[in-house]
């Protein structure tokens, strides 16, 4: 079963990021947010967390899905993966908590989560006096509302400090070579733009996925309280069950390089390139791609320490001249 994640203490450190960063692994900052005025709010009571938030709203729209109380608010699919579990909605901020407070003493309650609501849009006054010394202020957040919402595991390319407002949330990790293990839906027919673990973590006897066990085995999690936060390094699996009638997080993504600008803001594409590329190749030419692709990209090793640095060309460090050559080669090969 999983075991708790390592925890990390934040007292001003001006490394504090740094540190946390070359761990490479994921880290629980107890406190980090505790004296944010949202926070202080949601400590009080749900209708004062509320309506702070509703005093901040300016109407704008943002997404918002809900699930008939028969789902049990796990965010998925209906019947053989042929459609989600919700239905899709825009909806303002103000109007999202008026529901979720509307159902909160409701024992059949509707799942509700508002996601994924760029706070500078809808609530920019919240930016004022809501802010982590850790991060630069460019990294702007959004906000995460909702009920007993499960969001199952996926992953995002982004490094991620995820920030707990009101309510309980609990984390579940699982490093990137659990992908085997966790039965990932459709990359193509995926509920939140992420492709999403089809196998419940509460349910892991399900015949239907057997290697889930050996996931849970290497798992880590964490329940984090208004006020704490937690940092999720990029590509790791992250399966996020809220816990109570009223939830809310705040979260940040980044990314480090951005090859002088010519690297697309996602990568996802190279993964699906490589799917039409190589998936229907024979197995003896699928693995040379895959040695080629190891030695060239993938391993630790520098593949070009043996060339003269003058003549390393796309193998050594990409400055904006060479980022465009190499980006006017692949366009030739499209």
């Amino acid at each position: 079963m999983p075991v708790p994640m390592e925890e990390f203490h934040y007292d001003g450190q001006p490394d504090a990021l740094n540190t946390i960063l070359r761990g490479e692994r994921p880290v629980v900052i107890r406190g980090l947010v505790r004296h944010w005025p949202i926070v202080k709010a949601a400590t009080t009571s749900d209708q004062a967390f509320a309506s702070q938030l509703m005093a901040l709203d300016n109407g704008s729209i943002v997404d918002a899905l809900l699930m008939p109380p028969e789902e049990q608010g796990v965010i998925g699919y209906r019947g053989d993966a042929d459609a989600f579990n919700f239905n899709h909605h825009r909806v303002s901020v103000t109007q999202g908590l008026q529901k979720l407070l509307q159902f909160a003493d409701k024992e059949d309650a509707p799942g509700i989560a508002l996601q994924s609501a760029p706070i500078a849009t809808c609530l920019p006054g919240l930016l004022d006096d809501h802010a982590i010394p850790l991060l630069d202020e460019a990294i702007k957040p959004r906000l995460w509302l909702g009920n007993r919402v499960t969001t199952p595991a996926h992953f995002d390319e982004y490094h991620n400090i995820a920030c707990v407002v009101c309510g309980t949330r609990r984390f579940t990790l699982f490093a990137p070579e659990q992908v085997r293990n966790l039965y990932i839906g459709p990359l193509d027919f995926a509920p939140t733009g992420a492709a999403i673990s089809m196998a419940r973590l509460d349910q892991p006897d399900d015949p239907r996925f057997p290697r889930l066990k050996l996931a849970l085995a290497e798992a880590q999690d964490a329940d984090l309280l208004p006020g704490d936060a937690i940092y999720i390094p990029p590509m790791w699996w992250h399966h996020v069950a809220s816990m109570g009638t009223l939830n809310a997080l705040v979260n940040y993504w980044w990314k480090h390089g951005q090859g002088a600008g010519l690297v697309p803001n996602t990568r996802l594409g190279g993964l699906l390139h490589c799917i039409l590329l190589f998936k229907s190749l024979p197995p003896s030419e699928r693995a040379a791609w895959r040695e080629l692709l190891d030695h060239y990209v993938f391993s630790g090793e520098d593949p070009a320490a043996h060339i003269p640095e003058a003549r390393r060309g796309w193998l050594g460090e990409l400055d904006a001249e060479q980022s465009t050559k190499l980006l006017e080669r692949i366009r030739r090969y499209l």
